[in-house]
């Protein structure tokens, strides 16, 4: 039987391949036929009146009237969402909204997501990616087995309780389709608990139930709290690995962050060439790329999901006037802030991700960080992908791996020259703190010329400094901020020193 239904499902996905390769031979074309169905969705709503949406007619009639948004600009009109108000950024009344923290900011921002976006958009994206997955893995059983939810949670709006709001992962629990319920465990309610240790705990003791053991063949989530439950789930067990614990795992679905810092300890838990690894990019906002095939760098945009993009080089980032460019414009290698249109009804909205194209054809892209999250003090312009990159080479050369990390500016004083200052908290610690210091200055020379140029013989920057956390320290960072949910990410890189200076203020208090 349970071979059956995987079948059902790989016959399924052969299928769906063939919109894939649509996508990916007429991405224009999608692109041209989302913008205008967005525009044409949205021309009776209040925004659409505002904006003349009746009369826009070309992206470029778009661009020119309608201003680039950030969530300050959108939020009044959310809110009147989110208190019932019909027709206001998007066609009809939406009732559901997504919860994002993005860093550990404490402000919360709560993202639209309508029907057609649960449907065309957020589902779509799941269906996509296991498309993909069962192309390039055509042996798959994961269908003939269980997937394991990590999720999050959602709550009534207190002011107008039709309105919810929670995590994107919790929303699409809830709006998972029948066909694909009963093959995911543990039960939702499990899932959906707020309190997060609770849930850590019920999550692992169903992970090693007799009944479900040898059934789990897939998770998706955020790696920070992946290995927070399979840490969990070997220390009730006494195994050496999740191998020993599920014997038929296949695929572990990862994103939010990259996975560069993690892979080694994952790879730990899963000691076999046979596990897959498959990223993909689903945002609060949407579902907007998934890993294409094992052998590429970068995941394939989605171009026909009811989103509509644009781009904006790095170059014009923070201008009053600022201009951004069509797909068909972006160049491979160059850093874009990502500015997207949606069935949500975010119009021109800067999500606050970087990223580059490694490919054209198809259109590939990789996050590269976030707008808010890079160093730039010294005119060094340092990316989030530049510091995961170094510190992956510099753990694999010295045998280290490493659970979480953030980096911040040292400031020009008196004599002292400025540099960065890397809190790091090892899963396994370096034999020589000082070698691996020395070798991780080394590499991110290597990855970033601006930086190697600005550390030429120590005459700008100084060689940067490492500060390794006791055990645990981020996770408790988090849980003080009240931030302890499978949602929350550690800033990796800011411009300022205020998360190094409040971590290293709260471990102090913690000894």
């Amino acid at each position: 039987m349970k071979n059956w239904t995987n079948s059902l499902f790989s016959a399924y996905y052969k299928q769906r391949y063939r919109q894939i390769i649509r996508m990916i031979e007429h991405p224009h074309d999608l692109q041209t036929a989302v913008f205008q169905d967005l525009i044409s969705s949205a021309r009776r709503t209040k925004w659409g009146k505002q904006f003349d949406y009746a009369t826009i007619n070309s992206p470029k009639e778009f661009t020119q009237r309608v201003p680039l948004q950030d969530y300050e600009d959108l939020k009044s009109y959310i809110n009147r969402m989110m208190h019932g108000e019909p027709n206001v950024l998007w066609k009809g009344q939406v009732n559901w909204f997504s919860k994002s923290s993005g860093t550990t900011n404490d402000k919360s921002k709560y993202i639209p997501v309508s029907k057609e976006n649960f449907r065309k958009c957020h589902i779509k994206g799941t269906w996509d990616t296991m498309t993909l997955f069962y192309h390039h893995y055509p042996e798959s059983k994961i269908f003939a087995g269980k997937n394991f939810l990590l999720g999050g949670t959602h709550d009534p709006f207190p002011a107008y309780p039709n309105s919810r709001v929670g995590d994107v992962s919790a929303l699409m629990i809830e709006h998972m389709p029948i066909v694909a319920k009963p093959f995911f465990v543990p039960a939702f309610e499990i899932a959906l608990l707020k309190d997060y240790e609770k849930k850590i705990e019920l999550l692992a003791q169903t992970a090693i139930a007799d009944d479900a053991r040898d059934d789990i063949t897939m998770i998706g989530g955020v790696p920070t709290w992946v290995i927070v439950l399979f840490r969990r789930i070997l220390e009730i067990t006494g195994k050496s690995n999740m191998l020993e614990v599920w014997p038929n795992f296949e695929c572990y679905i990862h994103g939010g962050v990259s996975f560069e810092p993690y892979k080694e300890q994952l790879q730990q838990f899963f000691p076999s060439p046979k596990v897959a690894y498959h990223e993909v990019y689903n945002a609060s906002e949407g579902y907007l790329a998934v890993q294409l095939d094992k052998e590429n760098e970068g995941m394939l945009l989605l171009l026909d999901n009811g989103v509509y993009y644009e781009f904006l080089p790095m170059e014009e980032w923070g201008k009053e006037d600022a201009k951004t460019i069509p797909l068909e414009a972006v160049e491979v290698g160059k850093n874009y802030a990502l500015i997207i249109s949606t069935n949500g009804g975010l119009w021109r909205y800067m999500i606050g991700d970087t990223v580059s194209f490694t490919s054209t054809y198809p259109y590939r892209i990789r996050i590269t960080g976030r707008t808010q999250q890079f160093i730039n003090t010294f005119g060094e312009e340092v990316m989030v992908s530049n510091t995961d990159k170094a510190l992956a080479q510099t753990c694999r050369t010295l045998d280290a791996s490493v659970v979480e990390y953030t980096v911040a500016p040292i400031y020009f004083s008196g004599e002292e020259k400025g540099g960065h200052e890397w809190l790091i908290e090892f899963e396994k610690a370096p034999a020589n703190l000082e070698r691996f210091t020395d070798l991780l200055d080394k590499n991110l020379q290597k990855i970033n010329s601006d930086y190697e140029a600005k550390r030429y013989k120590d005459m700008a920057l100084t060689r940067l400094r490492v500060r390794s956390l006791s055990k645990d320290t981020f996770l408790n960072w988090l849980r003080h901020k009240g931030k302890y949910h499978n949602q929350s990410k550690i800033p990796r890189l800011a411009n300022h020193r205020n998360y190094v200076e409040d971590i290293l203020s709260f471990e102090g208090e913690m000894i």
